[in-house]
């Protein structure tokens, strides 16, 4: 199943890349959220290699995903690529500029299901994917509005 969202931010190129790859934060935002993050790369810069365990509860069940970058392009895109018992998916966030402080931001789920449950369990998201979608771009809305945010303090400075 193939989700898909777009957004417009208010912000550089450069910065809102920056941002999307501090992932020490998305560390720490994740760990405000219960959900238990261990790194497992060696790396001191975000690249391609980067790879973490989380471990969570979804649906009354704890669950772990390892995740990992992909790739990191430099001047528009990062992927992502994840992996559980129940299902494999990656995550692609392309940004597109329309102007010098406006850009256009993409975003990709993609997720595969391995085992039977997962295969019903994606078929119901199918079922209700408008409901979906719109909760994807809510998220995406909320993403982008931080960034802008961000990128508005630090110009205060």
């Amino acid at each position: 199943m193939k989700l898909t969202s777009k957004q417009d931010i208010d912000a550089p190129a450069a910065f809102v890349l920056g941002q999307l790859t501090d992932f020490e934060s998305w560390e720490r935002a994740a760990m405000r959220r219960g959900i238990e993050v261990d790194r497992t790369d060696k790396l001191t810069a975000p690249g391609a290699g980067m790879a973490w365990t989380t471990k969570f509860r979804y649906r009354g069940r704890d669950r772990k995903l390892s995740i990992e970058v992909e790739k990191i392009d430099p001047e528009a895109q990062v992927w992502f690529s994840m992996t559980s018992a129940q299902a494999d998916g990656s995550i692609s966030i392309e940004i597109v500029s329309m102007a010098a402080k406006r850009l256009l931001v993409f975003v990709t789920v993609e997720i595969l299901p391995k085992t039977f449950t997962a295969k019903l369990f994606v078929q119901s998201l199918k079922l209700a994917k408008s409901r979906v979608d719109k909760k994807l771009a809510q998220r995406t809305l909320a993403l982008a509005a931080e960034i802008e945010q961000r990128y508005r303090l630090s110009q205060t400075v």
